[in-house]
């Protein structure tokens, strides 16, 4: 069974309700991005708020709901995405999923949520 938190069936009601709202601010704020992608199946575009932190020059995604997401897939699919983080738009390749029960990549008050929500699994991604 592919890695699920506990905030999985929270997944659709966040794509509906929540996404639209963080995608207006999410690619300026600390801690945040915005994920542009291709649907594997679709082919179409999607623009996805995220959670994601630069470590020594990758960034490292929270998979709030886990690797067994639409997007995570897509992603891994493709190799490839764009993000705008900061204000800055990057292409990131060589998508990798990570697994840390630690969550020793992420900030203290990160790593909290992250134990409470069952986060152990990650997706690392280098610039172009």
């Amino acid at each position: 069974m592919p890695n699920r938190t506990r905030l999985w069936g929270f997944r659709h009601f966040a794509t509906r309700f929540v996404n639209p709202i963080t995608r207006l601010f999410a690619g300026h704020v600390p801690g945040f991005g915005v994920l542009t992608y291709k649907g594997r199946k679709s082919g179409k575009t999607y623009n996805t708020p995220v959670n994601v932190f630069r470590r020594r020059g990758d960034y490292i995604f929270f998979l709030t709901y886990g690797s067994d997401t639409d997007w995570v897939k897509n992603v891994l699919a493709a190799g490839e995405c764009r993000i705008v983080t900061r204000g800055r738009q990057i292409t990131l390749t060589r998508p990798e999923i990570i697994t840390d029960p630690t969550r020793s990549l992420f900030p203290a008050h990160v790593r909290l949520v992250g134990r409470l929500v069952n986060v152990t699994e990650f997706l690392r991604m280098r610039p172009a």
